[in-house]
């Protein structure tokens, strides 16, 4: 049998202060990429749309990796030192998962899109397409949203683990 390693209550207060904190933070920085590329795709003006582009740069190599993987710690954190567990609950084990999704896609899809634009239109040309600075973002902010929810409401009930943990153990003879 493992041995029960739960956070104090202090610890568990401070890393869900830390954790709520950090992932308002990611959503905070998905409205402002969503405002961004919003901008971007709408104006007429080049000096507009290289500003939108350059900023949406900016806070996707400063701010998101930090911010992304800090969300995934904090949240692996509390699933662990935690009665809800990392795999007991459905809502938990939604909410682990579309973080590294999310996080993954930020990686591999969204800075690379901001990037790309932001290559493109200092170079004097136009926004290649309005899809690589809306599309991450609108997505990013979605899965957020959703996760928030379900961090409120806790929906969906334990998993088939999470069942097999709260039935006492029977020894056969």
């Amino acid at each position: 049998m493992k041995p029960n390693r739960k956070l104090s209550r202090r610890a568990r207060r401070a890393v869900l202060v830390v954790h709520v904190v950090i992932s308002a933070s990611w959503l905070g920085l998905s409205l402002g990429l969503l405002a961004l590329g919003t901008t971007a795709a709408s104006t007429g003006s080049a000096v507009t749309v290289e500003a939108s582009v350059r900023a949406m740069k900016l806070f996707a190599d400063l701010l998101l990796i930090p911010v992304a993987l800090l969300t995934l710690l904090s949240g692996l954190v509390l699933s662990l030192g935690t009665v809800w567990g990392l795999a007991r609950y459905r809502w938990v084990y939604t909410k682990f998962w579309l973080t590294l999704a999310t996080t993954t896609a930020t990686v591999f899809v969204l800075r690379p899109a901001v990037n790309s634009a932001v290559t493109a239109v200092a170079a004097g040309g136009p926004l290649p397409d309005a899809g690589d600075v809306l599309f991450g973002p609108v997505v990013s902010l979605s899965a957020y949203v959703f996760m928030t929810v379900i961090s409120v409401l806790k929906p969906w009930g334990k998993t088939r683990r999470g069942h097999r943990r709260a039935q006492p153990f029977a020894y056969k003879l």
